[in-house]
């Protein structure tokens, strides 16, 4: 596949990039800072900001998908950087006419009990998921075909398992009460939902 990656430079985009690479897929690697990116083979870094919907489009030129890892941490205005980033993104996939994968968050998720997550954040990174699940929400009207991705509570470097659940709007937690995920695995299922895609136009999740 040729993939534009949007954030490649982060913590998740990152892995995705490797594990994307070394399936053998072709990475357009973009972030605003490309020379941050560790580079591997069979990828090209591109200086890319998302909120303009036009680079976003030109840098898709001839790409299978778009898949946007971006979080809202730049200008303090979490809510507005998210509809900006969003905005961006679906304009740029709907130019190229292209599939839209988004790395959401934890916080767009539901509790078991069908009531929502959001409330239940710390105040720290209530405004960060606020403006991710708004843009969640905006994706079935979008006139794009997309998939958002969210993580588990918690997600932060480790192993490539390749073991894992998967599941829809609803947050997975172990039987300890843990939901988690290592970001290598949560590439490794990003991936495997690219090549073979399950979750197009749906919510899904990651924990083991």
């Amino acid at each position: 596949m040729n993939i534009l990656l949007i954030g490649a430079s982060g913590m998740i985009g990152s892995r995705i990039l490797k594990e994307a690479a070394e399936r053998g897929h072709s990475v357009r690697a973009a972030s605003r800072s490309p020379e941050k990116i560790a580079l591997p083979d069979g990828a090209k870094a591109v200086a890319l900001d998302v909120t303009d919907g036009a680079a976003v489009a030109a840098a898709a030129e001839g790409v299978d998908v778009i898949v946007t890892t971006v979080s809202p941490r730049s200008t303090g205005d979490a809510v507005s950087e998210m509809a900006a980033i969003g905005a961006g993104a679906v304009a740029g996939a709907k130019a190229a006419g292209v599939p839209l994968m988004v790395v959401g968050g934890a916080g767009t998720l539901n509790l078991p009990d069908g009531s929502p997550l959001l409330p239940n954040l710390p105040p720290e990174i209530l405004p960060e998921a606020t403006g991710m699940k708004a843009f969640k929400e905006t994706l079935p009207y979008s006139g794009v075909a997309w998939t958002f991705f969210a993580p588990a509570a918690l997600i932060a470097p480790g192993e490539r398992t390749g073991t894992f659940r998967l599941g829809g709007d609803v947050l997975l937690s172990d039987e300890a009460g843990e939901s988690r995920i290592s970001a290598e695995d949560y590439a490794v299922a990003l991936v495997d939902e690219l090549e073979a895609p399950k979750h197009r136009g749906e919510v899904f999740t990651i924990a083991y």
